[in-house]
């Protein structure tokens, strides 16, 4: 029996490649031991057997950032344990291997409160956190609000604009009927309850919120509960 080693010396060893292109190729998902791939190469492999991708290549890891179809109800936290390779969308077309590594430090960014539905993302990439955080005031964002009760005579203009909410005065938005029992807004730096707020100032109540996009990413046909990553040279 083999005596116990690292997977990147057996991956040197085997494949005749420096420690840091071992070191890449596992870390890329290019390497499985016993048919499984295996992601961090400090794993400890005897006798199994230790396979590496005819294609791969030695190259720098990229972060990732993963978009997630909330169902209500659910924190950030419960959210990001719903992300296994059953609940991928259809619709990635990445190709990006689902890799362990893909989990570390990832940060939950311009979260949803837990009762409402939609569009999360969680990223890795300081790119995509500077984007968020620090240009959040600028990015609109599209709702569907589900409502009830009698609008207020003016309610939609004075949703548009002419509220207050926390000692601001709220920036003009966009918002329009959907159907009968359905607003869409679109709308900047919204803030935690701020569209219940809107809402019940103009004799509404809010049944439900969906977050359908941020900036030029949007839910697309991604099913609920369901996720995919964000496409290569796509941005906010």
């Amino acid at each position: 029996m083999s005596a116990p080693i690292r997977l990147d010396k057996r991956v040197v060893a085997l494949f005749q490649c420096s420690r840091a292109e071992a070191q890449q190729y596992i870390e890329g998902g290019c390497v499985t031991v016993d048919g499984v791939v295996v992601d961090t190469p400090q794993t400890m492999v005897g006798a199994e057997t230790v396979v590496l991708d005819a294609d791969a290549e030695a190259k720098g890891l990229e972060s990732a950032t993963l978009l997630f179809n909330k169902p209500a109800g659910m924190s950030a936290a419960e959210a990001l344990a719903q992300i296994t390779e059953a609940t991928r969308a259809e619709s990635d077309a990445s190709g990006i291997r689902l890799l362990q590594r893909h989990f570390h430090r990832l940060q939950a960014l311009m979260p949803l409160e837990a009762a409402a539905s939609g569009l999360v993302v969680f990223s890795q990439d300081w790119r995509i956190r500077r984007c968020l955080e620090e240009e959040q005031a600028l990015l609109e964002q599209e709702f569907n609000v589900e409502i009830s009760g009698e609008l207020k005579p003016y309610g939609m203009l004075r949703l548009a604009h002419g509220l207050r909410h926390e000692g601001r005065e709220l920036p003009p938005c966009k918002v329009s009927w959907q159907n009968e029992d359905r607003l869409r807004f679109a709308i900047k730096n919204v803030r935690p309850g701020q569209l219940r707020y809107m809402c019940r100032e103009v004799g509404l109540d809010v049944v439900a919120i969906r977050r359908l996009r941020i900036g030029r990413v949007g839910l697309s046909k991604m099913p609920e509960g369901q996720w995919r990553y964000l496409a290569a040279g796509q941005r906010f």
